[in-house]
């Protein structure tokens, strides 16, 4: 029998809904989903793997025009996802006219591998203007398979998973096939904590925090967990924690309750808040925390 295999990386603007896509296509959250925009700052691997196929998902962070050396870091993400490619999926939504960068939108029109492009979020639009943009964006990416879908509604994302496994080159698996993901648990913990961070804070502050895991002990019952939240400024340290500690509480619950569902045991976890001035824009800094690449 035939094996294929081959990676299928998924771009487009921040907040289109390329993590609600990559979550629907693998079967498990794994990129965290927010409302906001640039809620993912890494390149996340999502593997499917059956018999005669292993399909390695890629979710990056949206494209922008970066601000200071973090964002550079996170479009380099992009650019390697541009490079190993076997499949692009460039994802857009309704009422959007073009990509944030206009060299990525050049590759992405003269590339050599093929392309699909994804229309997402149909659910809040009309069947004329689904219509409309379907020909506008054939006309802006000729060489693309023009796909409408809603990744949160999950309409459509079967048809563009068959076309996918049509278009797969033949070749042997990349990855074991019982792994689900490239990231250790530990980046796990890191995300679903900055993911409720996102939530439940405004402003400046979702960017200016980063989480390290310093302590995963994983036990037959239970995992035990000590977390450091680094903000970059002893005012943003105060927001975190809240009134008598009562907002950073709020994270460590709801955190903890998505952990045990994804580790599917008891979790136990401590979190602490630290300053680390401007860590966004600290080259050394940001290597350890796996943002530069190379």
């Amino acid at each position: 029998m035939v094996h294929k295999s081959g990676f299928v990386n998924i771009i487009g603007n921040p907040n289109v809904g390329k993590s609600t896509l990559m979550n629907a296509l693998v079967g498990e959250k794994l990129s965290i989903i927010t409302a906001k925009a640039q809620t993912t700052r890494h390149r996340i691997l999502g593997i499917v793997n059956e018999e005669n196929y292993q399909i390695v998902f890629s979710d990056t962070p949206g494209i922008l025009k970066p601000a200071y050396e973090l964002q550079s870091s996170m479009m380099d993400f992009v650019k390697s996802a541009l490079e190993d490619a076997d499949i692009l999926i460039y994802m857009v939504e309704i009422g959007e006219k073009e990509l944030k960068n206009e060299a990525f939108f050049n590759k992405i029109i003269n590339s050599k591998i093929p392309v699909m492009l994804l229309l997402n979020k149909i659910d809040k639009s009309s069947q004329e203007e689904v219509e409309e943009k379907v020909e506008y964006w054939k006309e802006k990416v000729p060489n693309a398979d023009v796909f409408v879908i809603s990744a949160l509604e999950g309409f459509n994302v079967a048809a563009a998973l068959e076309k996918i496994k049509q278009l797969l080159p033949e070749g042997p698996p990349y990855y074991p096939k019982d792994q689900l993901t490239d990231k250790p648990e530990r980046f796990f913990v890191n995300e679903k904590i900055r993911e409720k961070i996102l939530i439940h804070y405004k402003k400046e502050i979702p960017y200016a925090v980063e989480v390290e895991t310093e302590e995963f002990i994983e036990e037959e019952n239970i995992v035990r967990i000590r977390s450091i939240i680094m903000v970059e400024r002893e005012t943003q340290k105060g927001i975190i924690i809240g009134h008598k500690g009562s907002a950073l509480k709020r994270v460590g619950a709801e955190a903890r309750k998505d952990l045990e569902k994804f580790f599917e045991k008891k979790v136990f976890i401590e979190l602490y808040v630290k300053v680390n001035k401007n860590w966004r824009s600290d080259k050394n800094q940001l290597k350890r925390f796996g943002y530069n690449q190379g």
